[in-house]
């Protein structure tokens, strides 16, 4: 059973890619990163600087009205220091017990941080791609604000303008032609996602399979194709503001990945009369 001030590995992972995720630090050392450089989905990885008292201070405004979880190499003094100090600032904050090692033993799902390109000054990744998303434009920012950067910015201009926007901010285009992160042979963007940075979950695997049908036009690849397909052009029509476009379809993506990966084999009917409701 997990100290009071800890998190178990597998209450962790049933919260990653869903929105009541923690804020996760891994504040591992630079060698140990090196000979592990995996991280656990959604983490931010901090330098050996906010162990200072000064700077792991520093982080409390931004952590307000949050829960966190501390992550080290073993879930000793570095990530219950850590927690330490921010509890004492009203934070609530765990360390994940037993640490990436741990996480690692269990055999739970981890990511490749190296492909996130530059990060702005506040350590966001930025990425870039054409106005007026339907789908796959709706279902990476979900997948990479979910499962890699949840602080992730996402920016939406004229197609014609995504290269020169993507250079100017250093920012990475995405969905686009003739760019890396866009789709490849009869796959899209979000099997590009997921196949670079690693990401292998058995839900993640179904909700790609239904982006790829409603994103690509072949509704028979799954039956909730349709659904996802109706959805998402009835959303693109509710919003003219491709931001608040973007918040709403994070709630549909959330609500498509709970069901992949919690309620497939669930069923519905209309309760027939003398049975139990």
């Amino acid at each position: 059973m997990p100290a009071p001030d800890a998190i178990s590995c597998d209450k962790l992972a049933k919260l990653i890619g869903t929105p009541r995720a923690p804020v996760i630090l891994d504040v591992r050392r630079a060698a140990v990163r090196r000979d592990d450089p995996r991280a656990i989905p959604g983490a931010r990885l901090l330098d050996e600087t906010a162990l200072n008292p000064a700077d792991a201070l520093a982080l409390v405004p931004g952590l307000r009205n949050q829960a966190v979880v501390v992550i080290c190499a073993a879930g000793h003094a570095r990530s219950q220091g850590l927690a330490a100090v921010l509890r004492t600032e009203g934070i609530a904050a765990e360390y994940l017990e037993g640490g990436q090692e741990a996480w690692v033993a269990a055999g739970l799902q981890s990511f490749d941080p190296s492909k996130l390109g530059r990060r702005d000054d506040a350590g966001r990744s930025l990425w870039v791609t054409r106005s007026r998303p339907k789908i796959d434009r709706i279902a990476c920012p979900w997948l990479i604000r979910r499962f890699i950067d949840p602080r992730a910015v996402f920016l939406f201009v004229a197609p014609a303008e995504v290269p020169a926007v993507a250079e100017m901010l250093g920012a990475a285009a995405f969905d686009v032609e003739d760019t890396f992160w866009s789709h490849r042979g009869d796959l899209c963007t979000f099997d590009t996602l997921l196949a670079e940075f690693g990401l292998r979950l058995p839900a993640l695997d179904r909700l790609a399979t239904i982006v790829r049908g409603a994103d690509t036009a072949r509704p028979e690849l799954a039956p909730e194709c349709a659904g996802l397909l109706a959805a998402s052009l009835g959303l693109s029509r509710m919003y003219a503001d491709d931001q608040a476009q973007l918040d709403a379809g994070l709630q549909l993506y959330d609500a498509f990945f709970r069901w992949a990966r919690d309620a497939t084999e669930e069923t519905h009917d209309w309760p027939k009369a003398g049975k139990a409701k």
